[in-house]
């Protein structure tokens, strides 16, 4: 009997020895759990499809981050921090918007221009109204549909406007390039004027057809770290991942310009 107790106390023993082997412990004994956080990014609808690829990197190289964006019109996100909201980074698609937030001291340091983006015409897949050029756009009963001036993307079309001598009458002006991109996706507009990048993103949904009047109204795409952000640090790697040749190779594929 005695044998037999030594012989299950060396095995006890043994047991926890191994269970030991291999785990994240504490001085206590116990393993430490990763710590959860959550970096916010406001970003403009133009960065979805970049942002979200490059967020499996991020959060593989920061276990336990969780990444919540928040991609609408700049000019959107631009009030809705100027108001109170909460975010680490904020990332516009031109530089009045910008400029709005560190006017308002909201930045933690000079913005920086990572990429550059420039309008392209959209239209349906088979482009029922034939359009081939900017002055197509002008025609009298077609569909347009535009980003509102107050957007980047609206404030584009406005300077190929006036660069052009092209007048449009849009029967729609929305609030974010995405919803001008949908309403051409969906059939609901015969064009629209969106990002080169969008159009790209959207596969065979669109067509697309460059104008060379889009060279007069390209656009800056500044990112900041924000003063009041909950995690800095996070913040401060994610703008460094977008700088990085890694990020720069994910904007260059899909259309975005260099920056300059």
């Amino acid at each position: 009997m005695r044998t037999r107790s030594i012989a299950a106390a060396a095995a006890l023993l043994l047991t926890v020895a191994l269970s030991g082997c291999g785990s994240d412990q504490s001085a206590g004994g116990t393993s430490s759990p990763v710590e959860e956080k959550t970096l916010i990014v406001f970003a403009a609808a133009s960065m979805q499809s970049t942002f979200t690829e490059l967020q499996q990197t991020f959060e593989a190289e920061h276990p336990g981050t969780t990444i919540t964006f928040n991609f609408a019109g700049s000019q959107a996100l631009a009030t809705q921090l100027n108001e109170g909201a909460t975010a680490d980074v904020f990332v516009s698609a031109n530089d009045a918007q910008m400029k709005v937030v560190t006017d308002a001291g909201l930045a933690d340091g000079e913005p920086i221009v990572f990429a550059t983006n420039q309008l392209a015409i959209a239209v349906p897949p088979d482009n029922p109204a034939g359009i081939t050029s900017l002055a197509d756009l002008a025609a009298e009963g077609l569909k347009l549909v535009v980003c509102a001036p107050a957007v980047p993307c609206g404030a584009a079309t406005q300077k190929v406007e006036a660069a052009s001598g092209i007048t449009l009458h849009p029967v729609s002006e929305e609030q974010a390039v995405t919803d001008v991109l949908s309403k051409v996706s969906t059939g609901e507009a015969d064009a629209g004027l969106v990002y080169k990048t969008d159009i790209i993103a959207a596969g065979d949904s669109v067509k697309g057809i460059d104008f060379p009047e889009s060279s007069e109204a390209i656009n800056n795409n500044p990112i900041v770290l924000l003063k009041d952000a909950p995690q800095p640090e996070l913040g401060q790697a994610w703008i460094d991942l977008v700088l990085s040749p890694e990020g720069q190779k994910v904007f260059a594929e899909a259309g975005f310009g260099a920056a300059k």
